[in-house]
């Protein structure tokens, strides 16, 4: 039976956060899950994650920066009043500071157990919180050539919401944990080039038939078609501990894709690094995040994240005027000054040698940003 790629005629947008709860007494992981999600049992936009220490809240089809804004931070003002209840509170970051993975609840549903009980070790420490944007494309072949080239800014979303270093109590001395963790899953970290849709379904057939996956929701790339939605899916931001920053991030994603689809239309060869040079860049956006030299060609010159992605933004600022979201654009400008969070907690870690001022830091950033975008 072939896969269907159920196409978007419009590139709209979908977004997915997974939100570490936090005792705001300990600062611990706490599996208050369950208990939140007594409230919201009819809402489909409100779920349960691998632990029970996460929920995950997604926005609906969503036609531009604007709705997803309006969808997220509608979310966030209904469960605010019942976290605050329960004496715990959000936060959204790649890794919890201090948690360790033996602690933790497995979320009670078959999907999750039958992924412990199969891949173990690597699955049962996924402590990682991570950003999820979906972008419409119309049809299965430039879906596929739209996720090969992506693979190329692998780095520049990495580098951009890098906010991991910490794990287990330990400073890493990368910016990016989350990343490396994530890696070790059977079918997670970068993707296979396809040559086009049938191979894909390919792909798909033989892992499944071979018991490998059940469904597309077990292949966990960093950038992944996804059939059923019709869209192209980017997996690899860490979480991002405050609204403004998210929805800058997803504007990126969102004139990215459309960029690309507009370059497949015209004809254009899409951007496309070699898989050594997409391997060897996302290490370094792991690492340095954007202080890193990435590789830009196959002569081994190398320019830092940062530049390419100035550089990048340029190149989308017409894209940006169409989709509506030029300001959320433009906020990326933000980061690059300041820096990713990874920075701000090492900072605030290496001042006060204490990781629960460092969670109070994550939970204030993402409570007192996602009222200022509500108002």
């Amino acid at each position: 039976m072939a896969l269907v790629f159920q196409s978007s005629p419009e590139p709209t947008l979908g977004v997915e956060v997974e939100l570490q709860i936090v005792d705001v007494e300990s600062r611990k992981l706490v599996s208050k899950g369950p208990e939140i999600l007594k409230h919201f049992k009819d809402d489909i936009n409100i779920k349960p994650e691998l632990l029970q220490s996460t929920i995950e809240i997604n926005t609906g089809i969503c036609r531009n920066i604007k709705e997803v804004k309006r969808d997220l931070t509608n979310l966030i003002s209904r469960l605010l009043p019942i976290s605050d209840n329960l004496g715990c509170a959000f936060i959204s970051a790649g890794t919890h500071p201090t948690a360790t993975w033996p602690e933790q609840d497995i979320t009670d549903i078959t999907r999750y157990k039958d992924l412990i009980d199969r891949v173990q070790w690597p699955a049962q420490r996924l402590m990682i919180f991570g950003l999820h944007v979906h972008v419409g494309i119309n049809s299965p072949e430039k879906a596929i050539a739209v996720f090969n080239s992506l693979t190329t800014y692998i780095p520049h979303f990495l580098a951009i919401s890098a906010s991991s270093p910490f794990w287990q109590g330990y400073d890493t001395g990368l910016a990016s944990v989350r990343a490396k963790v994530f890696e070790t899953l059977p079918t997670a970290g970068l993707p296979y080039r396809m040559l086009n849709w049938a191979e894909f379904q390919r792909f798909m057939k033989t892992l499944v038939a071979a018991n490998a996956i059940e469904t597309v929701r077990e292949v966990w790339w960093d950038i992944r078609p996804h059939p059923g939605f019709g869209t192209v899916e980017l997996r690899m931001c860490d979480g991002i501990p405050t609204m403004s920053e998210l929805l800058s991030i997803v504007a990126l994603a969102h004139c990215t894709v459309v960029w690309l689809s507009e370059q497949y239309d015209e004809g254009n060869y899409l951007p496309l690094h070699r898989h050594w040079v997409v391997r060897e860049n996302k290490w370094r956006a792991s690492r340095w995040s954007l202080e890193g030299q990435i590789i830009i060609d196959e002569e081994g010159n190398q320019k830092t994240i940062s530049e390419e992605i100035r550089d990048f933004l340029e190149i989308l600022q017409p894209v940006s005027v169409k989709l509506g979201c030029q300001q959320e654009l433009q906020d990326v400008r933000g980061i690059l000054k300041r820096g990713p969070s990874y920075k701000r907690q090492r900072n605030i870690y290496n001042k006060t040698g204490n990781f629960n001022a460092v969670v109070d830091a994550l939970v204030e950033e993402w409570r007192n940003d996602c009222i200022v975008e509500s108002v």
